[in-house]
């Protein structure tokens, strides 16, 4: 008598570090290169008075430091296995690199995302040819090449020019530098891994796809995703507008607090 194999399961994915907080409608959110999503402690006071925020560390990030992913595809596939059934329809904040993130899984995946909140996002990081509003190629590849050797170092690097450009800049770099090691070292094969991808990601010919609510914040001394980049967005997304934060640069919700907030609040409620 034959023997029957019993079928296998499918592979669970790798399971994110997400925290949850607050009643209401859910919100998703989604830190930059490097970081977690500890930064937006700052946020979740006001922000869990009328939803359900959802904080996650990205793969190879924080908390999510074991968690492989190897293209942003894999990140939003992470981050859609994860969140999409605890946060069905939600509006999704992501900054910096997160926004990438954000606009990919907005763009594959337009039932899990109800309105996007951009910060300080590009659709892509890196000049290349007929987007000059970005951070030189050639200097990108470079930050690249230092993480190899001397990674600590590099990310102290980075972080000051996140702050490049703000009228705020010597506070908010006090608190970024406090922060990037809150939830340990981030895994260095990984941070390669997410430096590609900020090389290499070029979102310009997908946007269209991105139907839903749009709201776009950037700041007008941002070296890293430079306001030019957030006007660019809000133009060629369909459903999207833009506010942009005067004397920030590229962490406007540490340096700018209250702008930030008058820039979101009321968008994430549907108003």
């Amino acid at each position: 008598m034959m023997a029957v194999s019993a079928m296998a399961a499918p592979p669970r994915a790798a399971a994110l570090h997400v925290e949850s907080m607050g009643e209401g409608a859910p919100l998703v959110l989604l830190h930059g290169f490097a970081l977690h999503g500890g930064l937006f402690a700052p946020l979740l006071p006001w922000l869990a008075r009328s939803h359900r925020v959802h904080v996650v560390d990205l793969p190879g990030h924080g908390h999510s430091r074991d968690v492989r992913a190897a293209t942003l595809g894999d990140m939003v596939d992470a981050v859609h296995a994860n969140v999409a059934a605890m946060a069905p329809g939600a509006t999704v904040l992501g900054w910096s690199f997160g926004g990438q993130v954000a606009l990919e899984w907005a763009r594959r995946h337009p039932d899990a995302v109800s309105r996007l909140v951009l910060v300080c996002t590009t659709p892509s990081f890196a000049t290349r040819e007929g987007w000059p509003c970005a951070m030189d190629a050639d200097t990108l590849r470079r930050f690249g090449d230092e993480l190899r050797v001397a990674y600590r170092l590099t990310l102290q690097r980075f972080l000051t020019l996140q702050v490049q450009g703000s009228d705020a800049g010597r506070a908010t770099l006090a608190q970024l530098r406090a922060r990037l090691f809150e939830r340990g070292e981030p895994d260095p094969q990984s941070l390669d891994c997410t430096m590609r991808m900020l090389i290499d990601t070029d979102l310009r010919t997908g946007v269209a796809q991105v139907r839903c609510p749009t709201r776009v914040v950037a700041g007008t001394g941002d070296a890293l995703a430079p306001a030019a980049a957030g006007a660019w967005l809000a133009d060629a997304l369909p459903h999207a507008d833009l506010r942009l934060i005067e004397g920030a640069a590229h962490v406007p919700f540490l340096s700018h607090a209250t702008a930030f907030a008058d820039a979101v609040q009321g968008f994430t409620d549907g108003r």
